[in-house]
């Protein structure tokens, strides 16, 4: 018989999904709001919609990468090693895509700049995930004592 309070596959692939699809929003916020920032200091009211496209796309293939091959690292509970090669890998995918499809007219500064903008945007990320995380814990926490102390009073009451 199936368990119910088991996480069934499709849960967890569910989750994973969703976990994707907020690192893709996340992500192309980010980076959409660098690119106009720079399209406003080079005179440029206009923002291209293939740029856009191009964008938004690359962050939904890089956040399939981070949660299918580098271990979903910007929600890692420290910092280390791995996580560091992620953030550097997504990092310099961007960048490098950036200036493949000339958001920023291949301009090595801006590129860089967007590194380590991105670099940036991924420590605070992860510091935002491990914060949630001791947040929920607490709380998590303080409803279990909260109902073990309804248990035993209702088992209490029982005698």
């Amino acid at each position: 018989m199936k368990d119910k309070n088991k996480v069934s596959l499709w849960e967890r692939y569910l989750t994973k999904e969703i976990g994707i699809e907020f690192k893709a929003c996340l992500y192309f916020f980010a980076i959409l709001f660098y690119y106009c920032m720079y399209r406003l200091l080079t005179g440029s009211v206009d923002a291209g919609i293939m740029h856009m496209a191009e964008m938004i796309l690359a962050c939904y293939i890089i956040g399939y990468i981070q949660v299918y091959v580098l271990w979903n690292f910007d929600e890692a509970d420290s910092v280390g090693g791995r996580e560091i090669a992620g953030v550097g890998i997504c990092s310099f995918a961007y960048g490098g895509l950036s200036y493949i499809f000339r958001w920023f007219n291949r301009s090595i500064p801006v590129t860089a700049g967007l590194i380590a903008y991105l670099v940036l945007t991924y420590m605070c990320v992860i510091l935002i995930y491990r914060t949630k995380r001791r947040i929920d814990d607490k709380k998590l926490n303080e409803e279990l004592a909260l109902f073990k102390t309804e248990r035993r009073q209702v088992q209490d009451t029982d005698r």
